[in-house]
């Protein structure tokens, strides 16, 4: 699925983060930036071991940060990685996810790129409901692009069935809502 946000385009397609042609692409990492299951495994391991090793030069990140590194053998040209929030951990879960996705999208706008991908942060194991993040994210990444049309495509890239079903149904609704 995909719309027109400003002079921007926002796709949902089904896929592997780490395999996208987009600039950029976010990890969806943990404090220290290292590989671990998920999201972030995929893409270092697609990278290569010289992500690794520029990620430990970052000294972490924080949650609702973001930080930006060269791709390596990705096809994309940069990761940005952000630290989600752990579901129910905090009164401010959506306050911190709105502020990963807000970080990201400010450091593409710094680094010109204009094309990024996004998986769903914080959905896997740190729990979040991916209803709700569904309208975090999207609520984020349209408001943004009413604002900055340099940035051309932002595409969420959902690996289940089930949660593209639930970001389809929620930018629906947004789209219907916002007329």
């Amino acid at each position: 699925m995909e719309c027109t946000i400003n002079k921007s385009k926002l796709e949902l397609v089904r896929g592997n983060i780490a395999e996208q042609d987009t600039d950029a692409i976010v990890n969806s990492a943990r404090g220290d930036l290292g590989p671990d299951s998920g999201v972030s495994g995929a893409i270092h391991r697609a990278a290569g071991t010289g992500l690794w090793e520029e990620c430990q030069r970052l000294n972490g990140c924080t949650t609702g940060e973001a930080k930006i590194t060269a791709g390596h053998k990705l096809n994309a040209k940069y990761v940005i990685h952000t630290v989600g929030p752990v579901y129910g951990n905090t009164t401010n879960d959506s306050m911190l996810l709105t502020s990963s996705y807000e970080q990201c999208l400010r450091l593409a706008s710094q680094y010109k790129i204009e094309s990024i991908s996004f998986p769903s942060i914080s959905t896997g194991i740190y729990g979040y409901p991916v209803d709700e993040a569904s309208e975090i994210a999207l609520r984020t990444v349209i408001t943004y692009l009413t604002r900055h049309p340099e940035i051309k495509l932002v595409r969420f890239v959902l690996l289940s069935h089930k949660d593209y079903e639930t970001y389809k149904s929620t930018l629906e609704y947004l789209l219907e809502k916002a007329q």
